[in-house]
């Protein structure tokens, strides 16, 4: 042990580190070990080959022995998309080709001046037995301008046909219908009918008036409100 530890002399502080030998650090560093090469793992057994593959190279194309031949495509061109069918698209029908049409129909069944004029002077005949003479002979006036500006071509087709109805309510009684038949031929055609439809208001008004033996005289039976709603219509 008097190798090992070297006992502090009675000089040396409470608090003073030990002191070793010298030769025992020489012993301990004499005996470390050498240290030994850790061997390489074994390799597998077989021939294993790894190819690398360069993808940013591209492949070469051999040249063509043509020199006057277009030189090689080395990219496939794209696909070509397909078209889908053809879309039909209708035209939009213009207004004007409708009312044509409806132009053509209406001619068919054309209203008749004759049997307009015939229900009206019937129901002027009819007020004269109880209206004054004044009143009749000015509501004659009128409708005889309603007959030349029919018989002249003046009247459209839509005034036309609404003079039949009203004279059909007439003579049906349908007081409230022909006035309001009047009343849509003046708003919508009263250039057409301001010299005349004073009168045929005044003898709808007039005929409204009658007591009921007059209006039996007038009224017909074969005239039904389905009739006359089909001639409005």
């Amino acid at each position: 042990e008097k190798d090992k530890y070297i006992a502090p002399s009675a000089e040396r502080g409470w608090n003073d580190p030990p002191q070793f030998s010298y030769n025992l650090q020489n012993a301990r560093g004499q005996q470390k070990g050498h240290l030994t090469r850790r061997a390489a793992p074994p390799t597998s057994s077989g021939n294993t080959s790894t190819t690398t593959v360069n993808l940013k190279t591209p492949p070469t194309i051999p040249l063509s022995s043509n020199p006057l031949a277009p030189p090689p495509c080395s990219l496939a061109p794209p696909p070509r998309l397909q078209a889908g069918p053809p879309t039909t698209t209708t035209p939009p029908v213009q207004p004007g080709s409708q009312e044509e049409e409806g132009g053509g129909d209406q001619t068919q069944c054309e209203p008749d001046v004759e049997v307009v004029l015939s229900s009206l002077n019937r129901a002027l005949a009819t007020c004269r037995q109880s209206v004054k003479d004044q009143v009749c002979n000015d509501v004659e006036k009128r409708l005889l301008l309603l007959d030349d500006s029919w018989r002249a071509g003046k009247l459209s087709l839509p005034v036309r046909r609404r003079m039949e109805a009203l004279s059909l309510e007439l003579r049906a009684g349908h007081w409230d219908s022909a006035n309001e038949i009047h009343r849509s031929l003046m708003v919508d055609h009263v250039t057409e009918v301001s010299q005349w439809m004073v009168g045929v208001k005044r003898l709808i008004a007039e005929t409204r008036n009658l007591n009921p033996e007059l209006l039996e005289q007038l009224q017909d039976t074969s005239v039904t409100d389905q009739d006359s709603d089909l001639l409005q219509g």
